[in-house]
């Protein structure tokens, strides 16, 4: 009797049982997939960009699948195979060839939305024929700081360990020029400098032209090298300063944009601006009167800093892939000579 009132409890006690052993395996299910290492998430998609015409040549180079990678950029594909026109995520036109009517917009074979990217190097003295491009292009690659993909000529970027040391120097001011016209502002200044300074001109306006590989190790010899730039823009500062100057371990005498666009670059005290004297005799005096120590300061940045420069088309078009998830889709430019000008 006892045993039959006693059977509905136990069998309750039972179930109460499974019901914990059921909650207890449970929580350790969980427990499970929250421990579990996450899905990895779905790769992104590569970017294909097109190069419509590559610049300055008819002959593009070798373009494998990690040209990008080369330069630290991943999923982009990089190609001038006019026939992915229809299936790129975005076409690149180099303004030079447009310019000279050596390439064509493809305007009736585009596809509705493709981004159009408009590219130069180029500063605007010497870029024409924008006024025919209004409306096309989304986007610009140039060495403007507010280009939709900003690309230098070169920047400063920290290193560890010493640079080598800086070339014995034997000469005074150097200058290398190959479109050397009197109506150019640089001209007229190197003028005005001769009476009081001793420049030695190399290139091919003066008949002494220097070999690639010749011009750092020829220009390494002086103190002082004339970093005039064709002509003065917003931006425009070229490789005649980034290579021709500070890669060779000189001191660069610029003329270009105003000394605030350059500090934007490089430290105040790494260059000498024309723009500091209120004459050619006086910047003579004061690259001539200057002495080793003052001299050596201008070189600080050494320490601390390398030159990095950006003479590649192919580092400059991967860029596009790094901007590209950030730039404005719906963005046209119905006044890119007018942009460009500015």
């Amino acid at each position: 009797m006892n045993n039959a009132g006693h059977g509905p409890t136990r069998r309750l006690r039972g179930l109460g049982g499974l019901a914990g052993v059921a909650l207890l395996a449970a929580f350790w299910l969980l427990w499970l997939l929250g421990s579990a290492p996450r899905g990895t998430p779905a790769p992104q998609p590569t970017i294909t960009i097109l190069v419509w015409h590559w610049p300055f040549t008819d002959q593009p180079p070798e373009l494998p699948g990690d040209t990008c990678t080369r330069y630290g950029i991943t999923r982009c594909h990089l190609s001038a195979n006019r026939s992915l026109l229809a299936s790129a995520d975005a076409v690149v036109f180099h303004h030079r060839e447009l310019q000279t009517r050596r390439s064509h917009l493809p305007l009736a074979q585009r596809p509705q939305g493709q981004p159009w990217v408009w590219a130069s190097m180029e500063s605007p003295s010497h870029t024409h024929g924008l006024s025919r491009l209004r409306g096309i292009f989304n986007w610009v690659l140039s060495y403007r700081r507010d280009s939709d993909i900003f690309v230098p000529y070169g920047r400063l970027e920290p290193h560890s360990g010493p640079l080598p040391p800086l070339p014995t120097k034997s000469r005074v001011a150097a200058w290398v020029v190959s479109n050397f016209q009197e109506r150019q502002l640089r001209a007229r200044l190197y003028r005005q400098l001769v009476p009081h300074l001793r420049v030695d001109v190399f290139g091919r306006a003066n008949g002494r032209p220097l070999c690639t590989s010749c011009l750092v190790p020829t220009v390494a010899r002086y103190r002082f090298y004339l970093s005039f730039e064709n002509s003065q823009h917003r931006d425009y500062i070229t490789e005649k300063f980034w290579r021709n100057a500070l890669v060779a371990g000189t001191v660069p005498v610029v003329l270009g944009p105003p000394r605030a666009t350059y500090e934007a670059f490089v430290p105040a005290d790494a260059f000498v601006h024309v723009d500091d004297f209120g004459s050619a005799q006086e910047l003579a005096a004061f690259l001539t009167g200057m002495n080793e120590s003052r001299y050596r300061r201008f070189f600080a940045w050494r320490d601390r800093l390398r030159v990095r420069l950006f003479t590649d088309w192919r580092e400059r078009f991967c860029a596009i892939c790094d901007r590209y998830p950030h730039l404005p889709r719906n963005q046209v430019y119905e006044d890119l000579e007018g942009w460009f000008q500015a």
